[in-house]
């Protein structure tokens, strides 16, 4: 391959070959406005390093948002992502990414428009003009855009991917922006939201979220046939999600997210009186009855939608006069409690389905204090008390052997 440097007016020039047509003429790039015959030279080097490793990349003129819009969102459709993986990073790049960033040249995109982008998004992101976006947000919003570009290096529309160079939010800042919007209950208003009885049918669906810790859309999407009341334990195999305002049955979440759950004894009641039900609810319908195996249904055995089963949530917390929370608050609710109870935090983070213990450590922190604290006091009554040895014991069962 061939290039040379060369004096156009009071600046300098390279022009490289980079290939050729596929009518066999010559393809060649030339690019000027250097200052120096050194930087001409350097730049030269360049391209010719990026032909040999093959990591050359013709000069294009298409935009970002023209790039996300017209070949990456498709290609990421289901099945190569989870349709509702899709739908959100669909939803984030055509609010949040294409609106600020979609006309600046892809080629161009630089870490500096990434980070004023993401401090934007920080004051002034909502769609609404209310505010700004959460930290947690925003790093996902980061994340899309880091696996974008990552697949534009890969498809050779780009040769680096500057998302990597960029600052977004810290993984610490979008953890403490979760612990602000999570509220929990006190095991006093637990108890009266799962016992007091307003006269609905769903009392069985609230024992199961309050008890289990499962995702609404694990709920949603439980079968009867992954229950085995005997057993006193559950399996997470499927979800029901919203996608596009729709509902769609789908594995979980992830690998971690398919899990055995076990179960107390208010729950296996709950779901016995529930199965009852529905064999009556199957009869009345008849015909009409959808036979999906679904435990949280309507009366004709069809699904509830997420967002109405969200809202029911949130009509009987008024009804009761309890704090308002989130429905997905009741997941938390039930991890804070089962820390303070003094359950491993890897026990937890199994029944949750987190990725990881740390992942679990780290959104309850708020916890850990008091455990610590309790921690300190059976220590200190361990050394003050030699009785409370539990070696002791030990080394008398090695005596007696």
């Amino acid at each position: 391959m061939n290039g040379r440097v060369f004096r156009r007016g009071k600046t300098w020039s390279y022009v490289v070959d980079v290939g050729a047509h596929g009518d066999g003429r010559r393809r060649q790039r030339m690019k000027g406005g250097f200052a120096t015959k050194r930087d001409a030279d350097r730049a030269l080097r360049e391209v010719l390093r990026t032909l040999d490793t093959g990591t050359y990349v013709a000069a294009s003129s298409l935009t970002l948002g023209g790039f996300l819009a017209d070949e990456w969102l498709p290609a990421m459709r289901p099945p190569t992502l989870r349709a509702t993986t899709w739908t959100e990073y669909a939803r984030k790049v055509r609010c949040h990414v294409i609106p600020r960033l979609g006309q600046i040249p892809l080629q161009r995109l630089s870490p500096a428009h990434l980070n004023a982008f993401y401090a934007e998004l920080i004051t002034a992101g909502r769609v609404d003009g209310t505010g700004g976006l959460s930290p947690k947000t925003v790093r996902e919003i980061h994340v899309i855009v880091r696996k974008a570009l990552k697949d534009a290096v890969r498809w050779g529309r780009v040769n680096r991917n500057v998302a990597a160079l960029a600052d977004p939010p810290s993984q610490r800042s979008a953890v403490a922006s979760r612990r602000r919007t999570m509220r929990t209950w006190t095991p006093a208003q637990l108890r009266r939201f799962l016992s007091e009885d307003l006269d609905e049918r769903l009392g069985y669906a609230w024992v199961l979220a309050g008890t289990t810790g499962l995702r609404r859309s694990e709920l949603l999407g439980l079968r009867w046939a992954d229950v085995d009341l005997t057993a006193a334990r559950l399996a997470v195999r499927q979800r029901l999600a919203n996608v596009d305002g729709h509902p769609e049955l789908s594995e979980p979440k992830s690998n971690r997210s398919g899990r055995v759950v076990d179960l107390d004894e208010r729950t296996v009641a709950a779901l016995r009186a529930r199965r009852t039900q529905q064999a009556e609810h199957r009869l009345m319908c008849g015909p009409a009855w959808h036979d999906l195996d679904l435990v949280v249904t309507r009366e004709d055995g069809l699904w509830i939608h997420p967002d109405w089963f969200s809202e029911l949530f949130r009509r009987r917390v008024a009804a009761l006069g309890l704090p308002k929370i989130r429905l997905h608050d009741l997941r938390h609710t039930h991890a804070t409690l089962l820390l303070q109870a003094g359950v491993n935090a890897k026990i937890v983070s199994e029944r949750l389905g987190h990725h990881s213990v740390a992942f679990t450590l780290d959104t309850y922190a708020h916890v850990i204090p008091g455990m610590q604290s309790d921690a300190v006091r059976r220590l200190s009554a361990l050394i003050d008390d030699p009785a409370a040895d539990p070696s002791r014991e030990h080394d008398a069962t090695q005596d007696g052997m």
